[in-house]
């Protein structure tokens, strides 16, 4: 038995280590209690991923109902082309071109942050830098070689790696990760475009279950009649053993 939990815990650290690209993963700290950071999230995907990403799970007037919005605003604010408010949240750009265009076609995010996580998602955002040997010019310190553009670098600003040598137990140096330096500020400050980044990721954990807003929501009413129910049953008991020796 010790041996299987040994295996299974070596296992489990380098898929966790593979998946974050060798470097530890930052807490998104995102709350899908905080309505006017899914509001964010949700203009911020709209207006920086859904050109390239679908989320074909989505309809409009739901995340409209959900996140306290009206369908008017979410026509004013978030639809650019002839779809309705009913449709779904799909994008034009068909899968051979974008295949051709970038490598791989662009994943639909309906689902990606119960795929990845929020923590991996937001390590991702906030992890690009400059790479002149790759097409797109940055890579990605999370997700190693990314065929993905850096689309928010006009918010972030371009931000290039630092790294440091560090000697091995057999006595051989191999250079590592150590911080990033912005190179080119953006237009927003450090601590705003990690809000942004939160309010984005936000968003994406809300569309990979919109039901758990409501879960939450009569959670608390459950919570409050089982409280209510256990004083009346715990009232009730005792009156009918008052009279018992």
């Amino acid at each position: 038995m010790k041996r299987l939990i040994a295996i299974v815990v070596c296992c489990w650290a380098g898929v966790a280590l593979a998946s974050s690209g060798g470097s530890a993963l930052h807490p998104a700290g995102n709350s899908l209690s905080d309505t006017a950071s899914l509001q964010r999230g949700a203009r911020t995907f709209v207006n920086y991923c859904l050109s390239c990403h679908s989320a074909q799970y989505m309809r409009y007037n739901r995340m409209a109902e959900d996140l306290g919005l009206t369908e008017d605003m979410v026509v004013d604010n978030m639809l650019f082309t002839d779809k309705k408010v009913g449709d779904t949240m799909t994008v034009a750009m068909r899968g051979s071109d974008a295949s051709q265009w970038f490598g791989n076609a662009p994943p639909d995010l309906s689902v990606v942050a119960r795929a990845r996580g929020t923590d991996w998602l937001y390590s991702f955002l906030t992890g690009f830098y400059a790479d002149p040997k790759k097409p797109t010019g940055v890579n990605n310190i999370i997700f190693a070689d990314t065929a993905m553009p850096h689309v928010l670098w006009e918010l972030q600003g371009v931000q290039k790696m630092v790294t440091r040598f560090e000697e091995t137990e057999e006595g051989e140096e191999h250079e590592v990760f150590d911080h990033f330096e912005l190179a080119t500020p953006g237009i927003q400050s450090e601590l705003e475009y990690q809000r942004t980044v939160r309010d984005l990721v936000n968003f994406l954990e809300y569309m990979g279950e919109p039901a758990k807003l409501k879960r939450y929501h009569i959670g608390m009413w459950v919570l409050v009649y089982l409280v209510i129910f256990t004083l009346a049953a715990y009232l009730l008991k005792k009156e009918f053993w008052r009279d018992v020796h």
